[in-house]
């Protein structure tokens, strides 16, 4: 991209926001209460479907140089992720949950069968959509993407910053994430956008993808995403390098690799044409053959003699350890819990996994109240008690389980009238440093 662009025009389309209220077959959950996500198409009504997913900040202006290539070929559909450009702020609680939106606007319009193509959080959801309905999904493309995004730390401390301190901190350090160095340099009309577009978003929003993107892991079933799909990457992405694609491609039995030179995360932005390019020639290339070969349904196969029904079997019972480590490295985050398991051997390791199964497999996973309430009163009761340690470990829980560092003052504050003063100023000053590092994120 040679020239300074505006990457806020909306260009032409139609817009909706509907959906339709029906189950989905791949899913028992009830679809009839999804809130809606708001889309536009361009290109000519008759054309064959492709949708375009956009990544976590983005709104669909970002594939607007993308349309002049696209468009005459295609429907494409454009969609926002909750609380993006104006989007209603309806938060998606996994990247399953934005799948099954996608697809009641798909099913509202009468589309059954599509192409996909996404960047970042746009491309977990095609990749997602290619494994929940691979019947659907007629080739896939994956831009700046990954089997796993970075760490499940990384996205729940990014969650803590923005909970923390809103978007604008996060916002101005959204440009050396997306793009490289020459290209800040030479595009400072695209640069100011991009810290505007990330800083209207919603930031519950952002906030519920974060967690949606800690919780992202299909490495282990890559081998079943059976429809023709390009991994491209950015040779300079810092976000999701070429050694993310490489897995992807390694995974997927029927996937190729573009890696595009001198380009970082948001590539579609960066590298217009070069993607628009590949992108067209990927859809074109594929889609014929992945349409069915007759129009006709295949016989159905013989009924098969009735077997007596036999005894359901008793489900083993749940793993508390597994539970109890995989709750407290959410909460606790990766390397605390490492360097507690490592003091602890090996005289104590029986002590602490007993705590872990007990602790919190048993007890933080009960229904009875939220996480948040749980953590109200851990600050609570470790204040009474003087355990500051484990106090400044459940202020990193606290802060990951959605308290802001206010409402954890104000915890504090409270306690000082029941435990005393001199206990609840030495909780302050064991969470100080707690709350310092994990809100200084940008």
């Amino acid at each position: 991209m040679s020239e300074t662009t505006d990457m806020t025009a909306a260009g032409s389309g139609t817009y909706a926001t509907s959906y339709d209220d029906r189950h989905d077959t791949y899913d028992d959950r009830d679809d009839q209460h999804l809130p809606p996500l708001q889309y536009r198409f361009d290109g000519p009504d008759d054309a064959p479907v492709l949708v375009l997913g956009p990544a976590l900040g983005a709104t669909w202006h970002m594939w607007d140089r993308q349309l002049p290539i696209l468009a005459g070929a295609w429907r494409v559909l454009r969609y926002e992720l909750p609380g993006h450009g104006g989007a209603p702020a309806e938060p998606a609680a996994s990247v399953d949950d934005l799948a099954r939106r996608l697809l009641a606007v798909l099913d509202d319009e009468g589309i059954d069968r599509f192409g996909y193509a996404g960047c970042g959080l746009g491309a977990a959801v095609g990749a997602r959509l290619a494994l929940l309905r691979p019947d659907r999904v007629a080739a896939l493309a994956l831009v700046s993407a990954a089997a796993r995004y970075a760490t499940a730390d990384t996205w729940r401390q990014r969650g803590v910053v923005v909970r923390a301190n809103g978007l604008e901190r996060t916002a101005q350090g959204t440009p050396e994430r997306w793009f490289t160095g020459a290209f800040l340099a030479t595009q400072p009309a695209i640069t100011d956008w991009a810290v505007q577009m990330v800083a209207t978003t919603d930031a519950a929003c952002y906030v519920a993808a974060c967690e949606a993107l800690a919780a992202f892991d299909i490495r282990e079933a890559l081998g079943g995403i059976t429809v023709p799909t390009l991994v491209v990457a950015g040779a300079d992405d810092v976000e999701t390098p070429p050694a993310d694609a490489r897995l992807l491609v390694a995974g997927i039995p029927d996937a190729r690799l573009a890696v595009v030179p001198a380009t970082g995360h948001l590539a579609p932005v960066e590298e217009p044409v070069a993607v628009g390019d590949l992108l067209a020639r990927h859809f074109e290339s594929t889609w014929d053959r992945t349409l069915p070969s007759a129009p006709f349904a295949p016989a159905p196969p013989p009924v098969p003699p009735r077997v007596p029904a036999q005894p359901a079997a008793v489900p083993p019972p749940p793993d508390r350890y597994a539970e109890g480590l995989r709750i407290r490295r959410e909460l606790v985050g990766d390397a605390e819990v490492d360097a507690a398991i490592a003091r602890a051997e090996p005289f104590g390791a029986g002590f602490d996994a007993f705590a872990t199964r007990i602790g919190w497999g048993e007890v933080w996973t009960r229904p009875g109240l939220d996480r948040r309430t749980r953590s109200f009163l851990s600050l609570t009761a470790l204040t009474a008690l003087g355990r500051l340690g484990e106090l400044a470990d459940h202020t990193r829980a606290a802060l990951r389980n959605g308290l802001t560092p206010a409402e954890i003052e104000e915890t504090l504050l409270h306690t000082a009238v029941f435990c005393g003063l001199p206990a609840a100023q030495a909780a302050v000053e064991a969470a100080r440093p707690v709350i310092q590092q994990e809100t200084a994120g940008g």
